[in-house]
């Protein structure tokens, strides 16, 4: 590995340790509790955050994403697709993300991020500079895709510890 994919496997690491300090010891009533009808729980903001990581990181990799793969749709039994993220969702929506345990997060999680770190084991300096969405102006490197993904992922997972606090956990 690279110094720069090195820094981008720290930067997940961090992402997973805090997934798994968000989720650690709350029940499924806590998971799925809101602050108010129109915020998210922490068990959608978890969900959500890792299914963005296995569907952006696995889109690059050329790779089936974790979720489907592996069975991780299944074992949640959510009334979604199999293909959906929840980006977009409704209050609706992300009220139906409960009745799942922290154990499930926690280890639908760590299976995306052991895929994560094994792709980037073979990415390289000039990998991170390969086009992979020109849906954009300018076009999407592979490394602005992964540091994006990585923003995103730290910001729901900041949101998911303030929702925590709220609890009193």
């Amino acid at each position: 590995m690279t110094a720069s994919t090195d820094l981008l496997v720290d930067a997940f690491g961090r992402i997973r340790e805090a997934v798994d300090d968000v989720v650690d010891d709350l029940g499924p009533d806590e998971l799925s509790n809101r602050p108010d009808d129109d915020a998210n729980s922490i068990g959608w903001l978890v969900w959500h955050l890792t299914r963005i990581q296995d569907d952006h990181v696995a889109g690059v990799a050329g790779t089936e994403q974790v979720w489907t793969a592996d069975e991780w749709y299944e074992r949640f039994g959510l009334p979604f697709t199999g293909d959906d993220t929840g980006y977009g969702h409704s209050c609706k929506e992300v009220a139906a993300v409960r009745d799942i345990s922290a154990q499930l997060l926690a280890d639908y999680h760590e299976a995306v991020h052991d895929a994560t770190v094994q792709y980037l084991a073979g990415v390289g300096e000039k990998d991170l500079r390969r086009i992979v969405d020109r849906g954009w102006s300018p076009p999407v490197t592979l490394g602005v895709r992964l540091v994006s993904v990585i923003a995103d992922d730290l910001q729901h997972v900041g949101q998911a510890a303030y929702v925590r606090g709220l609890l009193g956990r």
